[in-house]
């Protein structure tokens, strides 16, 4: 499996997301990462792959373990999103900020990061990424109990997610763990 601490990562853009993905690899080669693009190479070209045909073939080399973690994009971020998260073991997030890339990460361990060129500016962008690739999951940016153990519930609980016996079971979750959660103010200095 190619790994982030070995600076190994997957990139794919369809057309429109094809400008901010060119903007992010020179970005991330030139701080020494190898990069694999499986994208649109030329948006001019008249058998330009699909949207969801991209998404689907980068999701595909998460769940085949090929890559530990991968970076799309489209115009919307939303239809690359859609189709890799088909795949299972893909957890994909759709983000337009900073903050965002870090806690879909930290709270959610997302493998995908999906970013729409017509909403996110290149600045933002590589500032994003930087959050994406430089966060671990559980890392200790939430200040309440039990922030790591409800969401590692919670992901353990979607990988293992099986539609046909949670329709078979009355379409209740199969639990895999819980935690009684209550509203708490934040405390002095956090």
């Amino acid at each position: 499996m190619k790994l982030i601490k070995d600076k190994k990562i997957l990139v794919a853009a369809d057309w429109a997301g094809f400008p901010l993905k060119e903007v992010i690899v020179k970005y991330l080669e030139s701080k020494g990462w190898e990069v694999t693009d499986i994208g649109v190479k030329d948006p001019d070209d008249p058998d330009v792959e699909m949207f969801h045909r991209i998404g689907l073939r980068a999701g595909s080399k998460i769940t085949e373990k090929e890559f530990e973690r991968a970076i799309i994009f489209c115009g919307t971020g939303m239809g690359v999103h859609l189709a890799a998260a088909k795949c299972p073991g893909v957890r994909c997030g759709v983000v337009e900020s900073v903050p965002a890339a870090r806690r879909c990460v930290i709270g959610n361990d997302v493998n995908v990061l999906s970013l729409g060129a017509w909403y996110v500016a290149p600045e933002m962008g590589k500032a994003a990424v930087d959050a994406f690739l430089s966060t671990k999951f559980g890392d200790d940016h939430e200040w309440w109990p039990d922030f790591y153990e409800y969401h590692k519930i919670a992901v353990d609980e979607m990988e293992a997610f099986d539609y046909d016996e949670y329709k078979a079971n009355n379409f209740e979750v199969h639990k895999l763990g819980d935690l009684t959660l209550s509203l708490v103010d934040r405390p002095e200095g956090k």
